[in-house]
């Protein structure tokens, strides 16, 4: 028992001593690897900032992708813009190289509008001048019809008037005409006398007859409306003219209007007895007027 004690024992001991020398042993190694570890945590958060660092660098590689993609898009239209720009410059060239071509003969042209400018003043320089004459003979015309209608006759039964080509001679309708017929009155005919006098001396001129009307119906045995009572007076100035003052029946022209002219209103007793009128127009002849047109008579 005491032996077993006393091996047990150094047993023990030894044990102790061993671990000591283990421990003593293992210390460096520990060491090295609390080291290890310690370097080994390092290098993690350095891969982890590496990582961190390339996923920035991969976001920062699609960013300029996408930037360089966009500057490719816009170099590309640019260069678009300047075969553009390049095909409107060599157009312009063209025109330029064109109207160099077309100068003389633009120059050419403006020559020939000036010229036909010149013939067209000369050409308006005539017409104004045939003008002058057509209104001072129209004015001396007018003056010597009131002359010889003055005497014997009241001024609201005749009216004379010089309207830009023409002399008008108003002619009442209860100086000229039975009421409600296309008779004329014996005073009509004292009138008439003397305006075909002045007609007689100026053969170059011709004379329009115009009957009008009020707009109140008419319907008899020998008038059947209006129009036709308008015409009817108009042909019985016509007839006395011709047939009893010698008037030459190529010179006048009998027109009926109506009610359809009139130059007061038809509401009142007056302005119905103004509408009622003979008209006669003493006007150029129309050969004489389109003369004045023809291009071919502008003086050299």
């Amino acid at each position: 028992m005491k032996y077993s004690v006393l091996l047990f024992s150094l047993i023990l001991f030894a044990s102790c001593a061993t671990n000591k020398k283990i421990e003593e042993a293992l210390a460096p190694v520990q060491a090295e690897l609390d080291l290890a570890n310690e370097q080994l945590g390092e290098a993690g958060e350095k891969i982890n900032e590496l990582m961190d660092e390339n996923g920035k660098l991969k976001s920062d590689l699609k960013t300029n992708s996408t930037t360089l993609d966009l500057r490719e898009e816009q170099m590309s239209d640019l260069r678009s813009q300047l075969e553009d720009v390049k095909a409107q410059r060599d157009k312009q060239l063209e025109q330029v190289g064109e109207l160099t071509v077309l100068s003389k003969s633009a120059n050419e042209n403006i020559n020939k509008t000036l010229a036909q400018l010149k013939g067209k003043d000369e050409y308006i320089q005539m017409l104004q001048a045939a003008k002058s004459k057509a209104d001072s003979i129209n004015l001396a015309l007018a003056v010597n019809l009131k002359g010889a209608l003055a005497n014997g006759i009241a001024d609201e039964d005749v009216n004379v008037q010089v309207d830009k080509t023409a002399v008008f001679i108003n002619l009442s309708d209860k100086m000229l005409y039975y009421s409600g017929s296309s008779n004329l009155t014996k005073r009509a005919k004292e009138v008439l006398g003397k305006v075909a006098q002045i007609i007689q001396d100026r053969p170059d001129l011709e004379v329009m007859v115009e009957g009008n009307t009020d707009n109140v119906p008419i319907s008899t045995d020998a008038v059947q409306d209006n129009w036709d009572l308008s015409v009817k007076r108009a042909t019985a100035v016509v007839r006395v003219l011709v047939d009893e003052f010698d008037v030459d029946p190529a010179r006048i022209i009998a027109a009926g209007r109506s009610e359809y002219n009139p130059v007061a209103s038809n509401d009142d007793a007056e302005g119905r007895s103004m509408n009622r009128r003979t008209r006669m127009i003493i006007l150029p002849k129309l050969g004489q007027f389109y003369d004045l047109l023809d291009p071919t008579a502008v003086p050299e």
